[in-house]
C-alpha cells in the first residue's frame, strides 16, 4: 500500500507517560492527556470527565489545523477524544478491536465510528449498533513465510512452547516447571518464555529445557512447535492461528472484563485449543493434558486446521484498504 500511496502523511496521537512515547520514533507524535473511566463514581470520575472534554478540544484543534483525512484507532485511552473530535469535524474514523470481547471504549464509541474492524468475528455480537467488519489482527510479515528455528532442538523431538505474554506469567511458569519432567521423559523439548519478572525463572535445569525471557523469532518458534501452552491475549492468539499451532490456553484471570477468557473461548469453540481456568488447573492436570495431546497426532492436526480457519493472513492489507477507502477516498 505504501508504494501505491507514497504521499500518505502519518502522525501519531498518544498519551504522556505511556509506551508510545518510547516506541513511536518514525512518526510525528502529538501528546494529549487522557484517562479511562475506572472504579466507582466519585471525584475521580468528574476529573476524568473534565480531562476528556479538554482532550476533545485539543484533538479537534489538532485535526482541524492539520487538515487530516482520517483517524485510525485501536481503542486506548486516547481513542474516545479522538473519535468524538474527528466525528464533530466530519472526519472518518476507523477503529480496530483485537479482542473477542470489545473494550469499554469500543463498546461505548464504536457506533460513532465509520467502521469497526474486528480481530474476532464473535466480537460483532457485542457491537449491535456499530458497523463492523471481520479483518483479523495484523501480524508481522515473517509469520507469513516458513522460518527456520535457530535452536539446538532435534528435528524429530516434540516441541512444547510456553508463552506467558509480554511480561511472562508466574502462575503458568510454576505449573510448567512442575509438569515438565514428565514431558522430558516422553522425549519432548520445552522452550519456555519466562518473561523478566520471575525470580525462579532458571530454577529448573534440564538438557531438553530452554528457558529465556523472550525470543525474537516467534514466527519460527510457533511454526516449529507441536503444541503451545499460552495465555490468551489477542496478539498471541493471532500468532498461534497464523502459525497453525495447537494450543492449551490458560487465560489471565485478572485481565480487564476477563476478556482473555472470552478470547480463549472463541478458539475453543472452533476446536483450535483447549482452555483451562488458572484457578482450576493443577500441575498434574497440565502434565497429563499435554502428554495426551502429544500422543494424539490426528487431534493436533485437526486443531491446527481449525486454527488456520480463523486466521486472516492479509489482515494488514485489509486494514490499509479500509483506510484508503474511507479516509483517503473521502477527500478525493
Amino acid at each position: 500500500m505504501a508504494q501505491q500511496l507514497p504521499d500518505w502523511q502519518v502522525e501519531w496521537l498518544g498519551v504522556p507517560d505511556r509506551l508510545e512515547v518510547k516506541l513511536v520514533q518514525d512518526y510525528p507524535l502529538h501528546r494529549v492527556a487522557a484517562g479511562g473511566f475506572q472504579g466507582p463514581l466519585g471525584l475521580g470520575t468528574l476529573r476524568t470527565g473534565l480531562q476528556l472534554i479538554r482532550a476533545i478540544w485539543q484533538v479537534r484543534r489538532l485535526l482541524k489545523l492539520g487538515k487530516f483525512s482520517g483517524v485510525f484507532t485501536t481503542g486506548g485511552y486516547i481513542a474516545a477524544p479522538a473519535i468524538l473530535a474527528a466525528r464533530s469535524l466530519g472526519i472518518p474514523v476507523l477503529m480496530h478491536e483485537s479482542n473477542a470481547l470489545p473494550g469499554k471504549v469500543t463498546r461505548w464509541f464504536g457506533p460513532a465510528c465509520t467502521v469497526v474492524a474486528l480481530g474476532f468475528a464473535a466480537a460483532a455480537s457485542y457491537l449491535p449498533k456499530a458497523r463492523t467488519l471481520w479483518t483479523g489482527t495484523p501480524v508481522r510479515s515473517d509469520f507469513l513465510v516458513p522460518a527456520p528455528l535457530a535452536l539446538p532442538i532435534p528435528d524429530s523431538a516434540p516441541l512444547i512452547v510456553v508463552v506467558g505474554g509480554s511480561q511472562g506469567a508466574l502462575a503458568v511458569n510454576q505449573l510448567v516447571r512442575q509438569a515438565a519432567p514428565a514431558w522430558f521423559a516422553a522425549g519432548a523439548w520445552v522452550v519456555h518464555l519466562v518473561g523478566d519478572r520471575d525470580p525462579d525463572a532458571y530454577a529448573l535445569e534440564h538438557p531438553q529445557y530452554l528457558p529465556m525471557p523472550f525470543f525474537d523469532n516467534m514466527a519460527a518458534l510457533l511454526q516449529r512447535a507441536d503444541l503451545a501452552v499460552s495465555r490468551a491475549g489477542a496478539g498471541t492468539l493471532t500468532e498461534l492461528a497464523i502459525a497453525k499451532t495447537p494450543a492449551i490456553l490458560i487465560p489471565y484471570p485478572f485481565a480487564a472484563d476477563d476478556h482473555q477468557t472470552v478470547n480463549a473461548k472463541a478458539f475453543a469453540d472452533c476446536g483450535a485449543a483447549r482452555v483451562f481456568p488458572q484457578g482450576d488447573l493443577t500441575a498434574r492436570d497440565l502434565q497429563d493434558v499435554v502428554l495426551d495431546l502429544l500422543d494424539d497426532l490426528p487431534r493436533r492436526e485437526r486443531m491446527a486446521r481449525n486454527a488456520a480457519a480463523i486466521a486472516v493472513p492479509d489482515s494488514a492489507i485489509q486494514l490499509a484498504q479500509l483506510v484508503e477507502r474511507y479516509a483517503i477516498g473521502s477527500h478525493r
